[in-house]
This record gives structure tokens, sequence and C-alpha cells, in this order.
């Protein structure tokens, strides 16, 4: 890779990680609100909700498209994130 190309992929680098910075912020936010919501669930079964993820994804796929961004893409990161949010719940529920 020539220095000019070296040097713009640093710049874009620094970029991402600025914006990976930003992400780590709204997954907190994310984080404090999926509490709040473990906090009204009593029961354990409560925490899959397939209709409420289909939901989510079908409106995900749309915004995408509307958006010019690979449905794939969007489709992997929010499958991955309620998952991964789902085995959060599980580990934290705590029975009333």
């Amino acid at each position: 890779m020539s220095p000019k190309k070296l040097k713009k992929l640093n710049k874009i680098r620094k970029k991402l990680d600025k914006l990976d910075n930003s992400f780590i912020k709204l997954i907190k936010k994310r984080t404090l609100l999926v509490r709040k919501v473990l906090e009204l669930k009593e029961y354990k079964n409560q925490i899959v909700d397939k209709k409420r993820i289909k939901i989510i994804l079908n409106e995900i796929k749309k915004k995408s498209i509307k958006n010019n961004i690979d449905p794939r893409i969007t489709h992997r990161i929010w499958k991955n994130m309620i998952w991964s949010y789902i085995d959060f719940e599980k580990r934290n529920f705590r029975k009333k």
C-alpha cells in the first residue's frame, strides 16, 4: 500500500474508532433500559418475545432498505444484539 493510501486508511480508521465510541455510549443507554424492562418481568419465560423480535427485525429491514444499507448487515447486527440481551436478561433475572 502506498504511503498516501495508508494515510487515508488511518484517517478512516480514526473515524471508525470515534464512531465505535459512540456505539459504546448507546449500548450503555440500551442496557440501562433493558434492566428496567427486566425489573418488570415476573417470570423467566417472559424474557423471549418471538413476536416482538420478528416485528423488530422486519422494521430494521424496511429501514435498512430505505436508507440504502444492506439489510443482511443490519439483520445480523440486530439479531445478535437481541439475543445478546436475551442472554443478559436470563443471567440477571431474579424471581420475585
